[in-house]
Protein backbone atom coordinates (compact mmCIF):
# COMPACT_ATOMS: atom_id res chain seq x y z
CA UNK A 1 0.00 0.00 0.00
CA UNK A 2 1.18 3.61 -0.67
CA UNK A 3 -0.64 6.58 0.63
CA UNK A 4 1.15 9.80 0.51
CA UNK A 5 -0.71 13.82 -0.50
CA UNK A 6 -1.47 14.47 -4.43
CA UNK A 7 0.88 17.85 -3.77
CA UNK A 8 4.18 15.30 -3.61
CA UNK A 9 3.37 14.84 -7.28
CA UNK A 10 4.47 17.60 -9.58
CA UNK A 11 2.01 19.25 -12.00
CA UNK A 12 2.72 19.39 -15.52
CA UNK A 13 1.12 20.87 -17.93
CA UNK A 14 -1.86 18.85 -20.26
CA UNK A 15 -1.57 17.25 -23.19
CA UNK A 16 -1.07 19.24 -26.31
CA UNK A 17 -4.16 21.22 -27.86
CA UNK A 18 -5.51 22.07 -24.04
CA UNK A 19 -4.87 25.25 -22.70
CA UNK A 20 -4.77 26.08 -19.21
CA UNK A 21 -4.86 23.07 -17.74
CA UNK A 22 -2.50 21.03 -15.95
CA UNK A 23 -2.54 17.77 -14.48
CA UNK A 24 -1.15 15.07 -11.34
CA UNK A 25 -0.42 11.77 -12.66
CA UNK A 26 -1.38 10.34 -9.12
CA UNK A 27 -1.18 6.42 -9.04
CA UNK A 28 0.68 5.10 -12.10
CA UNK A 29 2.32 1.49 -12.96
CA UNK A 30 5.68 3.57 -11.05
CA UNK A 31 3.14 3.55 -8.19
CA UNK A 32 2.09 -0.56 -8.68
CA UNK A 33 -0.71 0.07 -10.21
CA UNK A 34 -1.13 -2.55 -13.03
CA UNK A 35 -4.48 -1.95 -14.83
CA UNK A 36 -5.72 1.45 -14.14
CA UNK A 37 -3.98 5.04 -13.98
CA UNK A 38 -5.24 8.02 -11.87
CA UNK A 39 -5.25 11.36 -13.08
CA UNK A 40 -5.89 14.79 -11.10
CA UNK A 41 -6.44 17.90 -13.75
CA UNK A 42 -6.51 21.42 -12.63
CA UNK A 43 -8.37 23.85 -15.74
CA UNK A 44 -7.57 27.27 -15.23
CA UNK A 45 -11.55 29.66 -15.67
CA UNK A 46 -11.63 29.78 -19.42
CA UNK A 47 -9.57 26.41 -19.88
CA UNK A 48 -10.19 23.53 -21.44
CA UNK A 49 -8.88 20.25 -22.74
CA UNK A 50 -8.43 19.61 -26.89
CA UNK A 51 -11.19 18.02 -28.82
CA UNK A 52 -10.01 14.80 -29.13
CA UNK A 53 -10.82 10.72 -28.61
CA UNK A 54 -8.87 7.60 -28.15
CA UNK A 55 -9.40 4.14 -28.51
CA UNK A 56 -9.56 4.13 -24.64
CA UNK A 57 -12.28 4.32 -22.15
CA UNK A 58 -11.91 6.83 -19.23
CA UNK A 59 -13.58 7.71 -16.04
CA UNK A 60 -14.05 11.31 -14.86
CA UNK A 61 -15.18 12.98 -11.54
CA UNK A 62 -15.94 16.44 -11.18
CA UNK A 63 -14.29 17.83 -7.55
CA UNK A 64 -14.89 21.38 -8.17
CA UNK A 65 -16.07 24.09 -10.41
CA UNK A 66 -18.70 24.41 -13.30
CA UNK A 67 -18.31 23.73 -17.32
CA UNK A 68 -19.31 21.84 -20.10
CA UNK A 69 -17.99 18.34 -21.50
CA UNK A 70 -18.07 19.17 -25.43
CA UNK A 71 -19.72 16.15 -27.31
CA UNK A 72 -20.53 15.00 -30.56
CA UNK A 73 -24.03 15.54 -29.65
CA UNK A 74 -24.02 18.99 -28.71
CA UNK A 75 -22.21 20.24 -25.36
CA UNK A 76 -23.45 18.88 -21.58
CA UNK A 77 -22.95 21.18 -18.18
CA UNK A 78 -21.23 19.06 -15.87
CA UNK A 79 -20.79 20.45 -11.96
CA UNK A 80 -19.20 19.12 -8.62
CA UNK A 81 -20.16 15.83 -8.27
CA UNK A 82 -21.34 15.15 -11.61
CA UNK A 83 -19.67 10.99 -12.81
CA UNK A 84 -18.49 11.31 -16.58
CA UNK A 85 -17.69 7.85 -18.57
CA UNK A 86 -16.73 8.16 -21.93
CA UNK A 87 -16.33 5.60 -24.04
CA UNK A 88 -13.53 4.68 -26.92
CA UNK A 89 -13.83 6.68 -29.64
CA UNK A 90 -15.48 9.30 -28.47
CA UNK A 91 -15.01 12.52 -29.56
CA UNK A 92 -14.90 14.88 -26.09
CA UNK A 93 -13.85 18.06 -24.70
CA UNK A 94 -14.00 19.37 -21.18
CA UNK A 95 -14.23 23.44 -20.52
CA UNK A 96 -13.76 25.50 -17.89
CA UNK A 97 -17.28 27.98 -18.29
CA UNK A 98 -17.40 29.22 -14.71
CA UNK A 99 -15.33 31.76 -12.37
CA UNK A 100 -13.79 29.16 -10.38
CA UNK A 101 -10.81 26.54 -11.02
CA UNK A 102 -12.35 23.07 -12.53
CA UNK A 103 -10.68 20.04 -10.59
CA UNK A 104 -11.21 16.26 -11.44
CA UNK A 105 -10.24 12.87 -11.29
CA UNK A 106 -9.57 10.55 -14.36
CA UNK A 107 -9.29 6.91 -14.95
CA UNK A 108 -7.71 5.52 -17.47
CA UNK A 109 -6.29 1.61 -18.39
CA UNK A 110 -3.06 1.06 -19.48
CA UNK A 111 -3.17 0.45 -23.10
CA UNK A 112 -1.04 -3.33 -23.91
Amino acid sequence: MKVFNYTDIPSEIAEQGAQGTSVRWLITKETGATNFAMRYFEMETGGHSPYHSHDWEHEVFILEGEGTITTESGDIPFHPGIVVFIPPNEYHQFKNTGETPVKFLCLIPYKE
